[in-house]
């Protein structure tokens, strides 16, 4: 037992004796004193040389690396935000009648392709940039409201003018020119057709407001100031008033009128011979339309013979040639209003369909009376339009009003012009134009609304179509020959 003891107090000497040793510092110090005389040594030398040449090949690796990234990024395509100028300050309105100017700077600064210069004299376009705080990047690139752009077509629908002052706002001269006007505007009513007419116009804007090239320009939206459904008190006169602008129509053709038109008119693909009043041919003298419809269908033809015609292609041209081939026979039948030398008016064709439904709709053939500033001037109902603009007429009567009016040129850019209708006065049958004919109706119908002021005329219309080249006279120098046997046949050479 007692040597049992004696064993377990040396033990705990020996522990005592082991932890009382500082052998953790003198290790370390042996380490401290070696890493500072190594360096110095061959080994240590040839050591750290070694180690120096390899972070510097690493730098430069690394420096090279950076440089040649820097050169990547320059050569890639980048997105720049184009600066976008100042938007032009609106003015304000100085009374309720508001003109402006559809001359106006394109916006500066914007990719010369963008839809958006399109626009400038269309509409007025407002914008701005707002930037918020938000969350970690990784997280607003997945969200679909990080990054938005956001349009909106606002636009207002006009009221329609309903009294005289409201009238007189677009042509200060209108009750001189017509003094029977208040009393047709006590009792008149706004027509169907002028909803109609901007709801069209609303639709037709929601169908292509993103592509803002392709809508309805302030101009276009904004032609019309009033339509009005007028019964005169006394006479039941029914008459269909509306103002508008003036847009121009070069369409029509006739062949017994005008049996030559100029080759660049011939052969457009966009002069349309025909127009909605019409009448039959008098004569056998082709259509000088034809020629160039003919030549288009031969065209057609020999394209889609050609075997790398596609079959999409040789469909849509079979239905193109038959088109044509209808075209050209109706043409063989009917003549129409030319109107390069005809007064007329085009009315929206969905007012045509309301024939019968509508006893104020106006119809193809009916006699109107188209009032500018102080001049009055006869004319029909002579082609239909689309339904969502209004205020158009033929060249003739355009350039009556304005003789520097043409296809690209308006000769009435404002509200300016009141076209006085009268429904229900076709003339049956449809005949070749009358002027003497139309001047008579329109000064009778005029009549029965109170007449013309006293100052005014109404315009008297001359025929501008040239007179067909008579065909020379044979000149016979054989007195021995019969003047009334000659022929053309007696005269040729053998």
């Amino acid at each position: 037992m007692a040597e049992k003891n004696n064993l377990t107090d040396d033990r705990a000497l020996m522990r005592r004796g082991r932890a009382g040793f500082p052998w953790l510092r003198i290790t370390f110090f042996l380490l401290v004193c070696f890493a500072i005389a190594f360096p110095f040594t061959k080994t240590g030398k040839d050591v750290v040389a070694t180690l120096k040449r390899t972070q510097f090949a690493e730098g430069k690796a690394q420096g090279e690396a950076i440089a040649t990234k820097a050169q990547m990024l320059e050569s890639e395509p980048r997105l720049i935000t184009p600066k976008v100028a100042t938007p032009l300050p609106v003015p304000a309105p100085k009374s309720e009648l508001v003109v402006t100017s559809p001359k106006r700077k394109p916006v500066i600064g914007v990719d010369k392709d963008a839809d958006i210069r399109k626009t400038v004299r269309g509409f007025n376009l407002k914008y701005k940039a707002e930037f918020t705080p938000g969350k970690l990047a990784t997280l607003e690139r997945t969200r679909d409201d990080s990054y938005v752009a956001d349009f909106k077509l606002k636009v207002k629908i006009p009221k329609p003018a309903t009294t005289v002052e409201e009238l007189k706002v677009a042509n200060p001269e209108l009750t001189s020119v017509l003094p029977g006007l208040p009393a047709l505007v006590e009792n008149s009513k706004v027509s169907s057709f002028y909803k109609s007419l901007y709801d069209n116009k609303s639709q037709y804007l929601r169908n292509r407001v993103l592509s803002l090239g392709e809508t309805l320009t302030m101009h276009n939206f904004f032609d019309c100031q009033t339509m009005l459904e007028m019964t005169h008190p006394e006479s039941n006169r029914k008459v269909f008033l509306f103002q508008a602008d003036m847009d121009v129509v070069t369409d029509g053709s006739d062949g017994d009128r005008l049996s030559t038109m100029p080759d660049e008119v011939v052969k457009s693909t966009y002069y349309q011979p025909f127009t909605s009043y019409s009448w039959k041919k008098k004569t056998d003298i082709p259509n000088p339309m034809a020629a160039g419809w003919q030549q288009r269908i031969n065209k057609a033809k020999q394209e889609i013979a050609n075997s790398a015609t596609s079959r999409e292609r040789s469909n849509w041209l079979k239905s193109r040639i038959r088109m044509l081939e209808r075209g050209i026979d109706d043409m063989k039948r009917n003549s129409f209003l030319i109107a390069e030398h005809d007064p007329f008016i085009v009315i929206s064709i969905n007012k045509f369909k309301a024939r019968g439904i509508d006893k104020f709709a106006p119809h193809v053939g009916d006699y109107v009376a188209v009032i500018h500033g102080n001049k009055i001037y006869p004319a029909i109902v002579g082609d239909g339009g689309p339904t969502f603009k209004v205020g158009e007429a033929s060249l003739r009567l355009a350039r009556t009003i304005n003789p520097a009016a043409s296809s690209i040129n308006r000769p009435v850019s404002n509200l300016g012009v009141t076209y006085v209708v009268f429904p229900g006065t076709a003339p049956k049958p449809k005949a070749a134009p009358d002027y003497e004919l139309w001047h008579r109706e329109c000064t009778r119908l005029l009549g029965e609304i109170g007449g013309i002021g006293t100052g005014y005329q109404l315009h008297k219309w001359e025929n501008t179509i040239p007179e067909p080249e008579p065909e020379p006279e044979l000149q016979i120098d054989d007195p021995t020959l019969d003047p009334s046997a000659v022929t053309p046949a007696t005269l040729a050479p053998e």
